[in-house]
């Protein structure tokens, strides 16, 4: 039976992997591959001989030997299945219910223009320029609202800018590379991250210490690179501004600094209370949410009397007269399905110890490269392969995989080490991150294109970063 659970393990990974050569939308095979491991656990749970314990870190002592059923509360192998599934859906759920709030937060922003606050920064026409300016607010912004989101606003603020879509794919590549880099060294800016710290792997502080300057090379380097370039010589042609871009909302800048100053509370109300993350995130939510409200009225107020003005003006469709009932309809749901199916399969074959043995072997039969983390511990070269790995398959099975593979204690440098490997080795194919598809998307990025103009970019970026991380955890 473990047999088949790992087989559809693969197969549903290798669907994943295919999503634009199979045209069928990862988030199905995702789920499809997490309820058939499950049922196949429950089916063949009487015969399986490990378990692991997700709480303890550890495999079940005498599991083999337990009763199918047991009474009066007694352990049992179905009691241990459903007490795993339970745990492994909870810790799914912070992580998801995260991401809602963030997302919604991030819409609010967008429903009153606010992100055009930003575009007004932008004065220069120096192509040169304007490279360095977005490859600065592609690894801020991506540290604050998390490297897809970032993506999305400055890809579309992008395409206000830039009118020749030959030139525009190249920004477009140094944006997923420098967002890619900024969300590693926060705690909200990856989802891969967030799962670290979410799972007390990895604490703010220590991640800011030890992944700030190695993620802030990943992006310099590339950077400094591509500004050699020809496609980033010479000035940006004159583009005409429409109408509609230049609408704006007179709570636009507020809503903006407003909703980024309650994101970057989370991590704060975190370190305080020593709640869920999850939980700060709602009550920035909350707040932001009220002030919106607030505004949202003041907009109607002003509909009759600011139409003429260039205020920007409300959608009065039918529920739309709600700016949260608005972004909530705007949410990316099926990501937010993708996780909750990838992250509930690993889990099943974390359960059944799989994973547990697979990171014993890889200790004692990868060779060691560089310094040692700790004594017998995990090498250099399995962090960076897995870096490397996560360009090829999505990087959030593959920090779900190492959550249950390695036991190393809350802020270990193994943690920090995978936090920027699998954040930044997806930069070397467009298919390799959530900012690298959604920009493929957008912009209609050819696979082959990204791979010969900007790979080899985000590979000088990733081996100075991972060069820089082995100069820092010395420091710590």
């Amino acid at each position: 039976m473990e047999s088949a659970i790992i087989a559809v393990f693969v197969i549903g990974y290798l669907a994943i992997t295919l999503e634009h050569n199979l045209k069928i939308d990862k988030l199905i095979p995702a789920l499809a591959m997490m309820a058939i491991c499950w049922a196949f656990i429950a089916f063949g749970i009487e015969d399986f001989q490990t378990w692991f314990d997700s709480g303890a870190h550890d495999l079940v002592d005498g599991f083999k030997d337990l009763p199918l059923e047991g009474h009066h509360g007694e352990p049992s192998k179905m009691g241990w299945m459903e007490e795993t599934l339970l745990h492994h859906l909870g810790k799914t759920a912070e992580i998801l219910v995260f991401l809602l709030g963030a997302m919604t937060i991030v819409e609010i922003i967008d429903y009153f223009n606010g992100f055009s606050t930003i575009k007004g920064f932008i004065k220069t026409k120096s192509r040169k320029r304007v490279l360095w300016i977005f490859a600065f607010l592609a690894f801020i912004l991506s540290a604050i609202i998390d490297n897809l989101t970032a993506t999305i606003v400055l890809i579309s603020i992008l395409q206000k800018i830039i009118g020749d879509r030959n030139i525009r794919i190249w920004y477009a590549g140094l944006i997923i590379i420098a967002a890619n880099a900024g969300g590693a060294w926060s705690p909200i800016g990856d989802v891969t991250t967030t799962m670290l710290w979410i799972g007390n792997k990895v604490s703010t502080g220590k991640l800011l210490a030890y992944l700030f300057i190695p993620s802030l090379l990943c992006m310099l380097v590339p950077t400094l690179i591509a500004s050699f370039l020809k496609p980033f010589q010479g000035d940006l042609p004159q583009e005409e501004e429409s109408t509609e871009d230049q609408k704006t909302h007179r709570f636009g800048p507020t809503m903006l600094y407003l909703g980024l100053s309650a994101i970057i509370f989370v991590p704060i109300f975190k370190v305080v209370t020593h709640l869920p993350p999850y939980v700060g995130m709602m009550l920035s939510l909350a707040v932001v949410a009220i002030f919106a409200e607030i505004y949202s009225n003041s907009k109607f107020s002003m509909a009759s009397v600011g139409a003429d003005e260039g205020h920007y003006v409300q959608d009065t469709a039918p529920g739309h007269h709600s700016p949260v009932h608005h972004s909530l309809s705007k949410i990316e749901l099926p990501s937010i399905l993708f996780f909750l199916g990838i992250l509930m399969a690993v889990a099943a074959l974390e359960s059944l110890g799989l994973l547990f043995g697979f990171a014993d072997w890889l200790k004692t039969a990868t060779p060691q490269l560089g310094t040692e983390m700790h004594s017998g511990g995990v090498s250099d070269l399995v962090v960076m392969l897995l870096g490397v790995g996560s360009a090829v398959i999505d990087n959030v099975p593959l920090v779900a995989a190492s959550l249950g593979m390695f036991t190393e204690p809350l802020d270990h440098e193994l943690w920090h080490f995978i936090a920027f490997a699998a954040g930044t080795g997806g930069s070397m194919l467009i298919i390799g991150s959530a900012a690298g598809v959604v920009a493929m998307g957008m912009e209609k990025i050819d696979f082959f294109w990204y791979l010969k103009k900007i790979s080899w970019l985000a590979f000088v970026g990733f081996v100075v970063g991972s060069a820089a991380f082995m100069v820092m955890r010395t420091l710590f």
